[in-house]
């Protein structure tokens, strides 16, 4: 049998503290979005626009409702936020080894619903082998996406 060949973007550093829970969070978090994204696309909010019939007095505060407006910001700035990611996320799948990125795309961005014990079987994969590779996927993807969270360490300087 051949060596095992560590992936080039797998640098373990530990200078900074990372919270491996929050970072691993974020990183699903991300994944869920861009799975959402790519399955519906982006839903475009719409003005609620309803007539009243009886008069109502406003404050003297001449401060305008600009509904429309805002809407029409967060639609544009939403979906250009929304391509951005999956851009960046197919990006950083592209460093990732081929089992690593199989196991990311059937575990959170194919059809959701399906475990991941169903996964390893088709694969050919134990569950501890699935598991290692999850996590060394999910930690490469925390570091190319920029999603690390490190742990506030209060240091006192007298």
């Amino acid at each position: 049998m051949g060596k095992r060949r560590k992936n080039n973007l797998q640098l373990t550093f530990n200078i900074l503290p990372i919270d491996e829970k929050a970072t691993r969070r974020a990183v699903e978090e991300y994944l869920e979005t861009v799975r959402q994204y790519r399955q519906i696309g982006f839903v475009r909010r719409e003005a609620a626009v309803t007539q009243a019939y009886v008069y109502r007095e406003h404050q003297s505060t001449n401060a305008i409702s600009k509904q429309t407006e805002r809407i029409a910001i967060y639609n544009v700035d939403k979906e250009a936020e929304l391509k951005e990611k999956d851009r960046l996320l197919s990006l950083a799948m592209e460093g990732l080894s081929s089992v690593q990125s199989e196991v990311i795309q059937r575990s959170y961005l194919d059809n959701e619903g399906e475990f991941d014990y169903i996964s390893c079987g088709e694969m050919g994969l134990s569950d501890s082998t699935f598991r290692r590779i999850k996590v060394e996927a999910l930690n490469i993807l925390a570091n190319s996406l920029r999603l690390e969270i490190l742990i506030k360490a209060e240091y006192c300087l007298k």
